[in-house]
């Protein structure tokens, strides 16, 4: 029986890994501090999350962040899933202590310990992410060359020009997928911590003997996600709007793609990262390799969930965020057999059959968009 420590696990994507690596015989540890941003105000008596989980696994109350709680998580451990992060692009904009604290700091943390400390880890799991990316790759045909936009600027955004622009490309960039060779161009504090993150692992973890593995998700949902958290995760945003009968703004102009990847696929990629000697010291997407636009997202949860909400397509933007990126996941399909089983479609259909059995969450989408308006990236 193979022990996991999994930092973050009484999270959306921690617990549902803990649980099948529980299925799968495997002796898990979670260390998570339970946050009420994700979990609540009471997450002990309240968090679905840390309710699926609390019995089933040896659970450690503590930060990341502290020498004393990581030690005591990283004792006898063989993996380590480290999923513990803050998330959220815009909140990483004003919050930019707390983000590089919590990611860059404890990731730095963990590594020091494994370095200068006994320990029986052979094996460490890091969340990447698809922001590490900032805009996605994309084709200009005037110079037959794969191009890499940089942060799309107010001036343009200002007007209702949202295209991405790239020197001695006129036309409109065609939209290719990500591969992990392309370039790395953060636009966030949180994509430069997810970085950072990676970097470390992927570097120090081979010079002492463990077998680093870096997964960039893209965007994850499912059932668990939270619905209370503002900051994060558009269909939960959405969702939680449309069940208070609040209207849906759409930034921009409702063109903006993401790849939407559904949260069994993130734990099945997952699981063959820490089972399969072939994805050591791989970086791997993890995705279903198709973009899928706002606007559909908005209008699909409409319909599915038979509320009829206002839907503005307002041309209002957030600084920073990027216009497109979808996942090139031939890599992670070549050396580890893996290939997305869920549909955007299919996965919509379960994650909607699930918020409707939750309680309505309340709404703190406007406290988020003021936050951002105070800060000056919100227009």
């Amino acid at each position: 029986m193979e022990s996991v420590l999994i930092t973050g696990g009484a999270g959306f994507i921690g617990s549902k890994l803990a649980l099948q690596l529980i299925n799968k015989g495997y002796k898990v540890t979670i260390l998570d501090n339970l946050s009420p941003q994700i979990h609540g105000d009471n997450p002990e008596q309240t968090s679905p999350l840390y309710q699926s989980i609390k019995d089933k696994v040896h659970f450690i109350k503590g930060s990341v962040t502290e020498q004393d709680d990581l030690i005591r998580a990283v004792d006898n451990q063989e993996i380590i899933v480290h999923l513990a992060a803050e998330t959220g692009t815009g909140q990483s904009m004003y919050k930019i202590h707390k983000y590089t604290d919590t990611n860059v700091g404890s990731t730095a943390l963990l590594l020091d310990i494994l370095t200068n400390e006994t320990h029986s880890v052979r094996k460490v799991v890091v969340a990447s992410s698809r922001a590490i990316y900032g805009e996605g790759r994309y084709y200009c045909e005037e110079i037959d060359s794969y191009v890499y936009p940089t942060v799309r600027l107010q001036k343009h955004l200002s007007v209702g020009d949202f295209e991405v622009k790239y020197p001695g490309c006129k036309n409109i960039l065609k939209l290719v997928s990500t591969a992990e060779d392309s370039k790395i161009h953060p636009t966030s504090v949180y994509g430069i911590s997810k970085q950072v993150q990676e970097q470390l692992v992927m570097t120090v973890c081979p010079s002492i003997g463990i077998a680093p593995v870096a997964f960039r998700y893209q965007n994850v949902y499912g059932p668990g996600q939270s619905l209370a958290n503002p900051y994060t995760g558009i269909l939960s945003i959405f969702s939680t709007r449309i069940k208070n009968g609040n209207g849906i703004n759409i930034f921009e102009d409702g063109k903006e793609s993401r790849d939407f990847v559904f949260i069994n696929d993130v734990v099945y990629a997952t699981i063959l990262g820490i089972e399969k000697e072939e994805a050591n010291g791989f970086v791997f997407n993890v995705g279903t390799g198709v973009p899928t636009d706002v606007l559909t997202v908005a209008n699909i949860l409409i319909d599915k969930y038979g509320i009829k909400v206002p839907l503005k397509i307002s041309g209002n933007y957030r600084l920073g965020d990027i216009r497109h990126n979808y996942a090139d996941i031939k890599l992670i399909n070549k050396r580890l057999g893996f290939s997305p089983k869920w549909s955007f479609e299919k996965g919509i259909e379960q994650f909607v059959k699930w918020v409707n059995e939750q309680n309505v969450q309340k709404d703190n989408y406007e406290q988020s968009i003021k936050e951002l308006k105070e800060k000056g990236l919100y227009q």
